[in-house]
């Protein structure tokens, strides 16, 4: 069952990053990384060819609020995304009564290899659990998106199932789901 979220005046910080909200001057930060082929792709949406593309993208995370940007704390600027997503397939009868999102995410490709994922999804993990009660975070991954499966498998999610996807691009991708529990209460899954 999906629990409720909202971001706006949520920020999360780690050594590195802060979470936080996207704010319409990101555009430009976030047309950089989005415009970049092969970073979308990763997540089943097209690299963007057009800073309108973003910019009705960046209007759709603020107005959902269940985005947030990956900002570095050095710089400020904005390397990424990382959502809370409704449940989007078929899970196990004891999903049905406890509560949880899938986390998804994308990183600027000249940031890939230095954590800063696995950073924020650790983050992103202890606050649903600790802050907001969450009873279950799933995470899933394309079968060729190695790199994806590291940041999951490293932050301790279990493999659920297969699964078909179908992307915003109407390609169906096999996908990897795995889910995590709340260590802080005792579910059975």
């Amino acid at each position: 069952m999906n629990a409720e979220i909202d971001v706006t005046n949520i920020q999360i910080e780690t050594s590195r990053l802060i979470l936080r909200p996207f704010k319409e001057s990101d555009i430009d930060d976030f047309y950089r990384y989005a415009k970049v082929p092969g970073v979308g792709e990763c997540a089943g949406w097209p690299h963007h060819e057009s800073v309108d593309t973003s910019k009705m993208i960046l209007d759709k995370f603020i107005n959902e609020k269940k985005t947030f940007a990956i900002a570095e704390k050095e710089s400020s600027r904005v390397v990424g995304s990382i959502g809370l997503e409704p449940e989007r397939c078929d899970l196990p009868e004891a999903f049905s009564s406890i509560k949880g999102r899938e986390i998804g995410y994308v990183l600027a490709k000249d940031k890939w290899g230095n954590g800063y994922m696995s950073e924020a999804v650790k983050a992103l993990i202890s606050y649903c659990f600790s802050t907001l009660g969450y009873d279950f975070l799933l995470c899933g991954h394309f079968y060729d998106n190695y790199r994806s499966e590291r940041v999951i498998v490293k932050n301790g999610f279990v493999f659920l199932k297969d699964i078909m996807y179908e992307t915003v691009m109407g390609e169906v991708k096999p996908t990897r789901l795995y889910y995590l529990a709340n260590p802080l209460k005792k579910i059975n899954l």
